[in-house]
């Protein structure tokens, strides 16, 4: 029965998206279809998910409570539109509306808690309830107070709070793209992905690791998920790390630096991008644009610092007799760069909105998997409703949560805690950017973590980026900078979603893998600091400054690498890694001055490692005496 509604959910929602009903002359109004597709969602999670989380069959007196409480508060904004709309012009709610807005608030909170445990639903009851009593509250929470219509009001009327902006996010391109990747992944492509990585750097020194990485960032963007990402690439990348040299830690390190880092590359970011273009009202394509260079140099972060790891073990290449052919490859695989190259230039291009650029490819997706020569891998029938069902299943929990944050959105502009919250980090950073900076991105980490990439952004988005554009910071660099320190919770010990499925496949303890992973992703730390501080980093600004901001922050990033990984042109002692280390914030910052402070200190430690570096090189060349 789930596995149905999950099917059908998926056909309404290419149906509507499609806008295939406009031209019968059938027009759906946008807070109706949120309303039908939060419906799809809890009736799949009350009939799926027990109590304590737990997947189950069967239902239960409360599930049945919580569900009629769902089915009221959304049937009657389906139903009774035009009567639920006349609430917009009352500006508050009489009791029948306090009973379905309240009902509908019970029974998705309590949804929100199957599915991702106390701390969320529990953080939103806590400013409700702040904008209730904000009357008696002290200091920085003390305001006005609002009656209980007025609250029902805000979460519930149609188009604001509960059927607001996110929702309609997810009910539109998150699940589209989510049925793409679905598709996609079918056909077989996380494991041609990863062929291709090995064919192009497996051949390297520390070839293995850097299949990973490369793998990790083709899969990643359009998987949605790090931990799903890591689950895709990481069975076959992580036992062949091991197999080469690296220890079972640093392997499970890298797939979850890779795959966190898949989530924060354009085109589709795992759907973040779309989310924030919505948020900050702009195309998605200024999102794309300013998001490219700080991932690419992410992943060349990434990348130097498993080469400085392998050089540092002394590891070699893989024998290009053990590597597949890339030409081979890319016979055996060409065809799935024919969507993918489809939606890219339906959206990059000729700029159509995301979630019809999406619908658009789907066919191609389809035809071109019958290229495939395993038969196993071709988009029947059968394999399109597994599909179908798999995507419904993951967009379930985002559809939850925007439905829930929609509430804590209207929570906050009724009360205006969101922007006292942000004056108050203001005033706490004593008008210091940098401690503001520090502030927000250690906040948002703590947000971040238990959820994957999209929840984690519009909760960090809503909570922590308003108080570093209060700072000056501009909007794009602001969400980007919560973005990536969100992020980090999924690999920041010790909640540390994806360290823990990596550890699942490598056999290594959660406190060494997530040690490495910080290592390996440092630049998820200072890279913020860096485009928060440089707009040219997003692209902005004259050439001049932006091809001297990408230089300064790339030669800090590595030199921060090698001073965490401790290698640069040898192995490193502890005073040339604090060198290099200090050295490396100083480049990733704006300014001449730290420039020149930068570059001397990290000149200093070079010049530390070259005379030893050439004496050791001497003696391994010069034959014994006698």
């Amino acid at each position: 029965m789930v596995e149905g509604l999950a099917f059908l959910a998926a056909l309404y929602h290419l149906v509507i998206v499609s806008r295939l009903p406009t031209y019968f002359g059938f027009f759906l109004p946008t807070p109706r279809h949120r309303a039908i597709s939060l419906l799809f969602a809890l009736l799949i999670v009350y009939l799926s998910t027990s109590i304590r989380g737990q997947r189950r069959f069967g239902i239960s007196w409360f599930d049945t409570l919580m569900l009629i409480l769902g089915v009221a508060g959304l049937g009657f904004v389906i139903v009774f539109y035009e009567q639920a709309s006349d609430y917009e012009a009352y500006g508050y709610l009489d009791l029948k509306g306090m009973l379905l807005a309240f009902g509908l608030a019970i029974s998705i909170l309590e949804a929100l808690r199957r599915l991702t445990g106390w701390l969320l639903p529990g953080l939103i009851v806590l400013f409700l309830l702040a904008a209730r009593f904000q009357n008696v509250l002290p200091g920085l929470l003390y305001g006005k107070g609002y009656s209980w219509d007025r609250l029902g009001y805000a979460i519930y009327v149609p188009g604001e709070g509960v059927l607001g902006i996110p929702l309609g996010v997810a009910s539109t391109i998150v699940i589209i793209f989510l049925i793409f990747a679905a598709l996609l992944q079918a056909t077989g492509v996380g494991e041609w992905f990863t062929r291709l990585a090995l064919a192009l750097a497996g051949w390297t020194r520390g070839g293995p690791a850097k299949t990973a990485v490369l793998a990790s960032a083709f899969f990643g963007t359009i998987s949605g998920s790090p931990s799903a990402n890591a689950a895709t690439t990481g069975a076959f990348t992580i036992p062949l790390m091991k197999r080469t040299g690296y220890s079972p830690a640093f392997a499970g390190a890298v797939e979850a630096a890779a795959s966190v880092g898949g989530q924060i590359l354009p085109p589709v970011m795992g759907a973040i991008a779309f989310v924030m273009a919505d948020f900050l009202g702009v195309p998605y394509l200024e999102v794309a644009k300013a998001a490219l260079l700080p991932a690419i140099l992410y992943f060349m972060i990434v990348f130097m610092g498993v080469d400085f790891e392998a050089a540092k073990r002394g590891l070699v290449a893989l024998p290009r007799a053990e590597l597949p052919s890339l030409v081979n490859t890319m016979k055996d695989g060409w065809f799935f760069l024919l969507p993918i190259g489809i939606l890219v230039y339906l959206m990059l291009v000729k700029q159509f909105d995301p979630d019809m650029a999406g619908i658009f490819s789907l066919p191609a997706l389809i035809a071109v998997s019958f290229f495939s020569r395993d038969k196993e891998r071709r988009l029947y029938p059968r394999s399109i409703y597994r599909a179908l069902v798999e995507a419904v299943n993951t967009w379930v929990l985002l559809a939850i949560l925007t439905g829930a944050v929609g509430m804590l959105v209207a929570a906050l502009g009724l009360s205006g805690l969101g922007i006292k919250f942000s004056r108050f980090l203001v005033d706490l950073s004593g008008g210091n950017l940098l401690a503001a900076l520090a502030m927000v991105g250690i906040g948002s980490l703590i947000l971040g973590m238990s959820m994957d990439s999209l929840p984690a952004y519009i909760t960090v988005a809503t909570l922590s980026a308003p108080a570093l554009i209060l700072m000056g910071v501009p909007d794009m660099a602001a969400h980007l900078f919560v973005v990536y320190w969100g992020l980090a919770s999924h690999i920041t010990p010790p909640v540390c979603i994806t360290v823990y499925v990596t550890c699942g496949i490598s056999g290594a303890g959660i406190w060494e893998t997530g040690r490495d992973a910080v290592r390996l992703a440092i630049g998820k730390y200072v890279l913020p600091f860096s485009f928060a501080l440089n707009p040219a980093l997003l692209l902005r600004g004259p050439t001049d400054a932006i091809v001297m901001g990408v230089v300064s922050a790339f030669a800090g990033a590595v030199s921060v690498s090698a001073g965490t990984i401790g290698y640069g042109l040898r192995t490193l002692g502890w005073f040339e890694r604090v060198l290099l280390i200090l050295g490396g914030i100083l480049l990733i910052l704006p300014g001449w001055n730290t420039l020149v402070i930068g570059m001397s200190l990290v000149g200093v430690s070079l010049a530390l490692q070259l005379p030893i570096h050439r004496w050791r090189f001497s003696r391994q060349k010069t034959p014994p005496a006698g």
